[in-house]
């Protein structure tokens, strides 16, 4: 799962990366695009977590080892999504990307063939199930603009939230979606990966914050050979999480644990105010486990997140951690069950 193309984020001021695949590997999503305010559409009051089964022992799951035992603080969420490790195998069984029907030399966006769009929804959905989130939808007038998105930065060979008149094969629909995106100079089905991951990004984790939104509802998904956009603003979802955690609590496969390593794990939140809070981490023995802590910019699919950064640690397969977060409006406890799911 090693996904390397550059991705980039609308910011007050532009993207993060810009130039022809120059700038971090990996970019993020800011709150707006072209300039306003965020326009998000927060969650009030919380919905709780998804009701699971197997989260004990780790039983329950396809081929999952380890659980959720030992000494954690008293209130802490144990149970996520039910079946994760059966639901990860069978939504990531097809990754490919799909076909392009397109052409630059004709500035024609032509279209991602139904798989690509179809495996890179399922992605995007399978993410949002985990923390306990309803689907998003693909809404056919947003994947035309998307597409368009998509054209120009392959056409340009480079990203930008706010691309100009003078670029490759601009249209008015293409720059609406850069301005809406989340976008990336690889393909569509590999970027949804990358934005969860979030490299490039350690002040914002936007890409990944917007894919985990309560307010994602519509998306529109455009993709080419060399570049895709995904429109995640203002997408009309009404999700009423309280909060919501990445990895989540419950179980969460080692695979993709030990991808996102390099960036860390995530807390969002439009109703509980987290600028004062701090974290603690505990494995399931009761150490505590050495974390650091930023207080990401706003809005950026929820108002306030934090990121804890793992200090001199890794999660490891059958281990289990709980998270505290104290000093925000209201406490946070959840327990992140590692799992190996073959």
């Amino acid at each position: 799962m090693r996904l390397l193309s550059p991705i980039c984020v609308a910011v007050l001021l532009g993207c993060s990366s810009s130039g022809s695949g120059g700038g971090p590997v990996d970019g993020g999503l800011g709150g707006t695009a072209g300039g306003g305010g965020a326009g998000l559409a927060g969650g009030s009051g919380g919905s709780g977590n998804v009701a699971g089964t197997g989260n004990t022992g780790g039983s329950g799951n396809a081929a999952a080892t380890g659980g959720v035992g030992g000494s954690f603080p008293a209130g802490c969420t144990t149970q996520g999504a039910a079946d994760v490790c059966a639901r990860w195998k069978a939504d990531r069984a097809d990754l490919s990307e799909g076909t392009w029907s397109g052409n630059v030399s004709s500035c024609d966006p032509g279209d991602i063939s139904a798989n690509g769009r179809a495996n890179a929804l399922r992605l995007i959905n399978l993410y949002r199930y985990m923390v306990g989130l309803p689907e998003a939808t693909d809404d056919p007038t947003r994947n035309q603009k998307a597409q368009a998105c998509a054209l120009m930065m392959k056409a340009e060979g480079k990203l930008s939230h706010t691309p100009g008149t003078s670029w490759g094969c601009y249209s008015a629909d293409g720059a609406e979606a850069a301005g809406k995106s989340n976008i990336s100079t690889g393909s569509g089905v590999g970027a949804v990966d990358r934005y969860m991951r979030d490299n490039g990004n350690l002040t914002t984790m936007g890409h990944r914050r917007w894919i985990l939104s309560n307010s994602l509802g519509l998306v529109g998904l455009g993709s080419t050979d060399g570049a895709s956009c995904m429109w995640v603003i203002s997408g009309g979802g009404k999700a009423t999480r309280k909060w919501t955690a990445w990895p989540p609590e419950g179980d969460v496969p080692f695979e993709h644990v030990d991808y996102i390593k390099g960036t860390g794990w995530t807390i969002q939140s439009s109703d509980i105010d987290l600028d004062n809070a701090t974290v603690k981490i505990t494995d399931q023995n009761g150490t505590e486990m050495p974390v650091n802590v930023t207080h990401l910019q706003p809005n950026f699919g929820a108002k306030d997140a934090l990121l804890m950064q793992l200090s001199g640690w890794t999660a490891q397969a059958g281990n289990a951690y709980a998270v505290q977060v104290s000093g925000s409006s209201e406490p946070i406890c959840y327990v992140v069950n590692v799992v190996d799911c073959g």
